[in-house]
């Protein structure tokens, strides 16, 4: 049986959350289930109305309880938040090792690694419970060693062109 994909959505430009969005969807129409879940976004997608009614197709966790975004927090509501990110880790784990969704999507996971929050080996052994199940992994940076885990690295700059008149 063939082991599932891992993609990487990362760089400075916009548009990597709604590239995975995108794969979502594509998953989704094609009979697939999706699990998005969203990481150190603040607010996040999590009271989407719109992708609320995706459901039970395209599912949406956020276990951070703060709608702030995690710089700003206190240390002592990062440490709360990151025994949230963990469950959400550990949550993502169990998807993985079931193979409940077709593709599982983590929103942000490599800025964990890039706030100390997450270690690399940490990320090689979930992404290790994979059975067919694709995985998109979106951030800004990326590290030498993530990217080796990868099937598919994908680099998204934004790029501005003036309009001439």
């Amino acid at each position: 049986m063939k082991k599932g994909s891992v993609y990487i959505y990362a760089g400075e430009g916009r548009g990597k959350s709604q590239a995975a969005l995108g794969r979502a969807v594509q998953t989704a129409v094609a009979g697939g289930r999706v699990v998005l879940i969203q990481f150190l976004k603040g607010k996040g997608l999590e009271d989407s109305d719109f992708l609320r009614r995706l459901e039970p197709e395209i599912r949406l966790f956020r276990f951070e309880k703060s709608d702030e975004v995690y710089e700003e927090l206190s240390e002592e509501r990062k440490q709360e938040e990151i025994m949230n990110i963990r469950n959400g880790i550990s949550y993502a784990k169990k998807v993985l090792s079931t193979g409940e969704c077709d593709l599982l999507i983590l929103d942000e996971l490599l800025g964990l690694v890039e706030k100390g929050i997450l270690q690399a080996d940490e990320v090689k052994s979930l992404l290790d419970c994979r059975d067919t199940t694709d995985v998109i992994l979106t951030g800004i940076s990326l590290s030498d060693e993530i990217c080796f885990m990868a099937d598919e690295v994908s680099k998204i700059e934004t790029v501005k062109f003036k309009v001439w008149e």
